[in-house]
């Protein structure tokens, strides 16, 4: 157990590095592709509902997942602006 720990702490980062691996930057991409597109079918399934208490459960969803598209894509534009200074 207590070796565990220590890997732990030892393998904990203080501070992102200045750049990202390619691994990180596919995943980025991953979160940013999956977003887009639960954003997207939400919308449209929320066309598609008659029920309107359905609809607004998946319009809340698809606003949800716009959010998110919208907080990592700022993450990344605020380090790109922070590596530029």
């Amino acid at each position: 157990m207590q070796q565990q720990n220590s890997q732990n702490q030892q393998g904990t980062m203080q501070q992102p590095p200045d750049m990202i691996s390619t691994k990180d930057h596919l995943y980025i991409t991953d979160m940013l592709t999956w977003n887009l597109l639960a954003m997207k079918k939400a919308h449209f399934y929320a066309g598609q509902c008659q029920n309107q208490e359905l609809a607004d459960g998946l319009t809340q969803a698809g606003e949800m997942h716009s959010r998110h598209y919208q907080q990592i894509l700022q993450l990344l534009q605020n380090g790109n602006q922070q590596q530029i200074q």
